[in-house]
């Protein structure tokens, strides 16, 4: 059974910084695409950014595109997301999600194509 955790998120004022990690359990990380979705509240979820699984191709929101940016170390099973120059619209729940994919080059924006989904981390961005 895959489990995805997330960690890293906080308090931080606009215009700083802050790290997510999503770590997977259960499965084999290098098999699997990844990606960050994020809801915040009273609105839908939202894709940020994904990843395929060899790294190679990345895919990013046209409103965190220049400010985020997503990365995957294999050896350690873990993604990341290097958030910079925050803004308040940032604040929301962030997620990460994966799937089980064929292809190195495969990625996803779309959450119905991710199964394993993580519970969450905050990330609360003030003016």
């Amino acid at each position: 059974q895959v489990q995805l955790a997330e960690s890293g998120g906080g308090l931080v004022q606009a215009g700083g910084s802050l790290r997510l990690s999503c770590t997977l359990s259960g499965g084999v990380f290098s098999a699997h695409v990844m990606a960050w979705f994020r809801q915040a509240t009273g609105n839908a979820r939202e894709f940020v950014s994904t990843i395929s699984r060899n790294g190679v191709n990345t895919h990013y929101a046209d409103s965190v595109k220049g400010r985020f940016t997503i990365s995957r170390d294999n050896g350690k099973n873990t993604m990341y997301l290097q958030m910079n120059n925050l803004k308040p619209e940032d604040t929301a729940v962030y997620f990460c999600a994966a799937n089980r994919v064929r292809y190195n080059g495969t990625y996803f924006s779309t959450d119905y194509n991710y199964p394993y989904w993580g519970q969450g981390t905050q990330v609360t961005v003030s003016p």
